[in-house]
């Protein structure tokens, strides 16, 4: 094997670029383009096609086994023993993007992205002492690896054995400490791998927040994963000053200061470029401070909206107002319901070189290249209102607003919808026509509304049911009716819909990930008409409805047809028609 491998390394025309565009899987240009962008970032050619969308990841794996008849594998659907992964260093793997896979008799399986790198193989039949025999898999599938399996922290008892119990004493009856103790005990190296893991544990479940929260006799971490809150960890109670030290610390937060909120945020790199944000807010309570750390993890950002679960006609019409020249979009919905993920992926869309594109963002959660992101600092003045009427001086064709609080906001808003822009905005209303309402009952006058406004889209977060342990299961006639099923699409799920039985995937919840359920209405000319007239949410709700409008409750029935999600699951985010 070896030496073909070494034949094929000899010949100059047998590269990878050259053989991909004698192959016609690319061009020349592309290849060109490639392999300036690699020079640039350092990364190898096939990833940097990859990349860049010329060919699949899968696409050069195949090629590369072909062409080398290496056999391939699938990283995502092997285990790899721990004895195996203590052989190879993780610094060894990112090195040379390899990862050791099994051992068969004096040789050792070697997953690589490049099986023509001799340096790699030579390098690991030293540092291991055996042969090495390369399988090949793409360098996103080994990376991924590399962080599922080198990327496991310390367990939390592990961390707790570090600490003294005679040692944590760190908290005073009358809560007078010495800053410098503070400081030294924050700095406590269990107390570090402590927060460490709480932060890392977090990424890995893929929570959305991290709560520590004080008690009088118990101090609770809780990660919010899918939506839903669920109990990690207790450390001791003694630990709550010097864990909340470390945090500022972390976020360049002022330690001495315990008696006023404060906000920060924490930057971790893991590795491959990747990087994560915690959003940090510090709250004094009465047994200690609350810590809530909000994870913004760039590389998950979804922004292709055909993927964040509309269905064809709301996507229809969500394309329909964000390409209007000029008119408001609002999008409303609890916290957490994926608001700003949505109009980033609008935004996302429009974001070209002829488009002069702003936002005001209290905060900014993603930094989109291209466009210009304002964050708001309501204590030296710089609120929604202020940085509107700036972007008005500012030659914009698209303005995107963070929130409609109050009826300043609005009222530019309005105006600057009717002046020729596009604007988008959220506001915090249960469904999409109670946002008419809203508007209503902060001062804007119904005229203003009804000329402004092209589109509201009303939306929440629903669990998908895990892929893993999904099965088949039979409900009563009775739960489908509760949830809004009508007699067809009874009939159409024949009583049974998916579930999740629990698994590791999942830890045991059945659900893994989480879907949007949006309810779009658009503004048509008689729902206009109606509000000129003085109608009701409800009357408006129901005109709507008549003219094709999907509810939520209607919209999570689909996603239970599709087998994407559960009836508990859409009953918990929506309510009844």
């Amino acid at each position: 094997m070896f030496a073909r491998i070494i034949k094929h390394m000899a010949s100059g025309t047998n590269r990878l670029g050259e053989l991909l565009v004698r192959e016609k899987l690319i061009s020349l240009t592309q290849l060109r383009h490639a392999q300036d962008e690699q020079q640039k970032s350092g990364q190898n050619l096939g990833y940097t096609l990859a990349r860049l969308g010329y060919v699949s990841d899968d696409e050069i794996t195949t090629f590369l086994s072909q062409q080398y008849r290496v056999p391939t594998i699938n990283l995502d659907e092997y285990e790899i023993d721990p004895d195996i992964r203590k052989l190879v260093q993780r610094e060894q793997c990112e090195r040379h993007r390899i990862i050791p896979v099994s051992r068969s008799g004096n040789s050792l399986i070697v997953a690589m992205a490049d099986p023509t790198n001799l340096n790699a193989i030579d390098d690991l039949k030293f540092l291991t002492g055996y042969n090495i025999e390369p399988v090949i898999a793409s360098e996103t599938a080994i990376f991924g690896a590399i962080e599922r399996y080198y990327n496991v922290g310390p367990s939390y008892e592990e961390v707790m054995a570090g600490f003294d119990e005679n040692e944590i004493d760190f908290t005073g009856d009358d809560e007078e400490l010495n800053l410098m103790e503070l400081e030294r005990a924050s700095e406590d190296a269990p107390v570090v791998r402590l927060v460490n893991m709480m932060l890392l544990n977090a990424i890995k479940q893929e929570a959305s927040d991290i709560h520590i929260e004080p008690y009088e006799k118990k101090l609770r971490v809780r990660y919010r994963v899918d939506g839903v809150l669920v109990e990690e960890m207790t450390p001791p109670l003694k630990l709550k000053n010097a864990i909340a030290s470390r945090v500022k610390i972390m976020s360049s937060l002022d330690i001495a200061e315990r008696r006023l909120p404060q906000d920060g945020r924490i930057k971790l790199k893991l590795g491959k470029g990747r990087e994560m944000d915690f959003r940090v807010s510090i709250m004094p309570t009465m047994w200690g401070e609350k810590i809530v750390l909000r994870l913004l993890d760039k590389g998950n950002l979804q922004l292709d909206m055909t993927k964040l679960g509309f269905d064809v006609k709301p996507l229809e019409d969500f394309q329909w107002a964000i390409h209007q020249p000029w008119g408001m979009v609002l999008v409303t919905g609890p916290t957490g319901s994926g608001k700003t993920t949505t109009l980033y992926s609008g935004l996302s869309e429009l974001n070209k070189p002829g488009h002069n594109i702003s936002t005001a963002e209290d905060p900014v959660e993603y930094n989109l290249p291209g466009i210009n992101q304002v964050q708001m600092h309501d204590d030296i003045g710089l609120n929604f209102a202020t940085a509107l009427r700036s972007f008005l001086r500012q030659d914009p064709d698209i303005i995107m607003v963070g929130e409609v609080r109050d009826f300043e906001t609005a009222e530019i808003a309005v105006k600057a919808a009717l002046t020729g822009h596009l604007v988008m905005s959220t506001l915090h209303t249960n469904d999409a026509p109670a946002t008419i309402s809203r508007l209503l009952n902060m001062g804007v006058e119904p005229f203003l509304i009804t000329a402004s406004v092209n589109l509201v889209l009303a939306q929440r977060l629903a669990r998908k049911v895990c892929a893993e342990c999904k099965t088949q299961v039979k409900v009563d006639r009775k739960v489908l009716e509760d949830c809004g099923f009508n007699p067809e699409q009874i009939a159409k799920s024949n009583g049974s819909i998916l579930k999740g039985e629990g698994c590791r995937t999942c830890n045991g919840t059945g659900y893994k990930g989480r879907i949007a359920l949006y309810e779009v209405m658009r503004f048509t000319d008689s729902l206009k008409e109606m509000v000129l007239q003085g109608a009701s949410t409800a009357e408006l709700k129901m005109a709507a409805v008549r003219a094709g409008m999907m509810t939520l409750r209607m919209s999570g029935i689909g996603k239970i047809l599709d087998g994407v999600t559960s009836p508990e699951e859409v009953m918990r985010v929506t309510m009844a028609d």
